[in-house]
């Protein structure tokens, strides 16, 4: 039974986690080119010009890409519900770093990037437009928080220069 703010009493169990997410693109080649060709993601399976299953480290997939209602289609619209963005969580601050290098080698503007005191993002589109958040989480010893204990989170702007400086050559 859900409580006042939505949610249920009772927690999930603490190894639950997101998968996957699966997105609708109007090209798959395209949309491959960002994630495999920029990012650095590897296709596991292919079903020819309709969807892809990509991955990080040989996971059967971390993200599916399809074009089964949208070949052709265009994002929507500012003002409409759906997806925000697509969080990649990446092990460590110089992998971070190299996904920014990626980024900036391909010509592709940041939406942002920010410090959040318990992880350090950066905010893009992929060609679809969907909005995708490149980030790598501190320490939970690290994080900041309240006198009651509580997460103190915020947002400030992240120092680009001192994140490449991690990034492994």
């Amino acid at each position: 039974m859900p409580d006042v703010r939505g949610c249920a009493t009772t927690p999930v169990e603490a190894g639950t986690r997101v998968g996957h997410v699966h997105l609708k693109v109007a090209d798959l080649d395209r949309a491959l080119g960002f994630y495999c060709g920029v990012l650095g993601f590897q296709v596991m399976q292919r079903y020819g010009d309709q969807a892809a299953f990509i991955s990080a480290g040989g996971y059967h997939h971390h993200i599916g890409l399809n074009t089964w209602e949208s070949r052709g289609g265009k994002p929507p619209p500012p003002g409409a519900t759906g997806l925000f963005h697509t969080a990649i969580l990446y092990p460590s601050r110089a992998a971070l770093a190299d996904a920014l290098h990626r980024v900036t080698q391909a010509g592709i503007p940041l939406d942002g990037a920010s410090d959040h005191g318990v992880s350090e993002a950066l905010y893009l589109r992929d060609p679809d437009e969907n909005g995708v958040e490149l980030y790598c989480d501190r320490p939970a010893a690290m994080w900041p928080r309240n006198a009651d204990g509580s997460l103190a989170m915020f947002t400030r702007k992240l120092d680009l220069d001192d994140l490449m400086r991690q990034r492994q050559a």
